[in-house]
């Protein structure tokens, strides 16, 4: 078997049009829990502590961190109580 690598791989699936949104749709939204992960991180503060300041349950900050999709006002929440701006580009 020919070793392919991962971005020639990568490429050719991304020529189709379902493959590229669901793709592009999973990326936003592991791109955001990282952002919210190193953004705790950054401030020093657990899981725990980040759910007391913003009012959003730990429980929910943890799933937003495994990479389950969440609302924007949740994400909102978070940054304001990490003094953080929520930006939200579209390119």
């Amino acid at each position: 078997m020919a070793t392919v690598k991962f971005d020639d791989y990568l490429n050719a699936e991304l020529r189709d049009e379902d493959f590229k949104e669901g793709f592009l749709k999973e990326k936003a939204v592991l791109e955001s829990s990282l952002a919210v992960y190193l953004a705790r991180q950054n401030a020093g503060l657990s899981q725990r502590e980040l759910a007391q300041l913003s009012k959003v349950p730990q429980s929910t900050i943890a799933r937003i961190e495994r990479g389950d999709n969440t609302r924007i006002d949740t994400i909102s929440k978070i940054a304001t109580a990490l003094g953080k701006r929520l930006t939200i580009t579209i390119q």
